[in-house]
């Protein structure tokens, strides 16, 4: 073969053929809250490239007109280019959501697609997405995340037990800041609680949602510090730089947030305002693998870690590929969806997540069609 022939050869296998999106739904188990919002569904919005004989899958957990925005601004501006190109990419389809607005659901659809661009490129190259990118580590610490305000005492005694004896998950975190702060005693209740389910040895989060007011956050903080607790999250709303930097000052526990930033100038406002003690960044939301690593630097160049939050699987191979990572989330929610629409998800015990360089090539995940289809949307 002519060395034109192989370029063109291989021009067309890195070439998108194209981009579709589908749409899943699936009930909770149980009831579900937090501080501020009440659910009993979760929306997973798939991005599907498909890229000569290869197909690279991502996600986001967003509204099903997330799947719109696919193919209508962004199907066009990766349909044709080459899947080695991806921060190319994203930069493109950051543009072409310029008048829809970016932050929110736009940013949701640009994430998805980012990620399913990496997996196929891995794919391509036959590689673990880890190895392509590069790893910092080779174990992914992970906290086990739910404990909503929901659940009555022995369910979330049960969630936390299962967690921290027969997973061997030493950390955990549950949701408080119940109906909108309303509801202080029982916060403080279900706290000391979760720590009488937990032990001594393990360490225990909480996170707000955002649902105290700054003095009570610094109140209910006090609280805290008796059980031991060492993550306060979004105990007001991350709108408020100002006041959760205020709040950081006054109290010993670690302040964090981050899981609504859409653009990395966000990230960038928070960092200023020292605002936290840990960043978190959802891949799924932040604009994909492309900008979580950005992310993840600027977090670095302020001597601060990073948290990946929810989507855990979506999240894995890049938290892998950064130094300054704290942990990841193993969110109740995404790991129940993952595990049902996904083979090849991955195994928390012990409290890591492993992924060999020698692995499943890009995020290792394949959609199985047959346990999916009973939750896909029909557009």
């Amino acid at each position: 073969m002519t060395t034109e022939g192989l370029v063109a050869r291989v021009d067309s296998a890195e070439r998108v053929a194209r981009l579709d999106s589908a749409v899943y739904t699936v009930p909770t188990d149980t009831p579900e809250a937090d501080g501020t919002l009440a659910w009993d569904s979760t929306t997973l919005v798939l991005a599907t490239v498909h890229c000569a004989d290869v197909t690279g899958l991502g996600y986001t957990y967003a509204p099903a007109a997330t799947a719109y925005v696919i193919g209508d601004l962004l199907a066009d501006v990766v349909t044709g280019a080459s899947v080695f190109d991806v921060p190319r990419l994203n930069e493109a389809m950051q543009r072409a959501a310029r008048n829809a607005g970016l932050p929110g659901v736009c940013a949701q659809a640009v994430s998805a697609v980012d990620i399913a661009l990496w997996d196929a490129k891995a794919r391509l190259l036959g590689l673990p997405l880890v190895r392509l990118l590069g790893a910092a580590r080779d174990d992914v610490p992970v906290y086990g995340s739910g404990g909503f305000t929901t659940y009555d005492d022995q369910q979330q005694d049960r969630q936390l037990r299962d967690w921290v004896e027969k997973e061997g998950i030493p950390r955990v975190k549950i949701k408080i800041g119940d109906s909108w702060g309303q509801r202080e005693s029982r916060d403080r209740r279900r706290v000391a609680q979760a720590r009488a389910s937990i032990g001594e040895a393990a360490e225990l989060y909480v996170d707000a949602n955002g649902g105290y007011s700054a003095k009570q956050a610094v109140r209910v903080a006090a609280a805290l510090a008796d059980q031991g607790v060492t993550w306060f999250e979004e105990p007001v709303s991350s709108d408020h730089l100002r006041t959760l930097a205020a709040i950081r000052g006054r109290i010993g526990v670690d302040v964090t947030a981050g899981e609504y930033g859409y653009t990395l100038p966000y990230f960038q406002h928070m960092l200023a305002a020292g605002a936290v003690d840990c960043l978190q960044a959802d891949v799924t939301r932040c604009g994909g693998v492309t900008v979580w690593l950005r992310v993840a630097t600027l977090a670095q160049a302020h001597g601060l870690d990073i948290s990946g939050h929810c989507a855990p699987h979506a999240h894995a191979h890049a938290a892998a590929a950064v130094p300054n990572l704290r942990h990841l989330e193993w969110f109740h929610d995404h790991i129940r969806i993952e595990r049902l629409l996904f083979d090849g998800t991955l195994d928390p015990s012990g409290g890591d997540i492993t992924l060999g360089t020698d692995g499943p090539t890009g995020l290792g995940l394949s959609l199985n069609t047959e346990r999916a289809e009973p939750f896909r949307q029909v557009r």
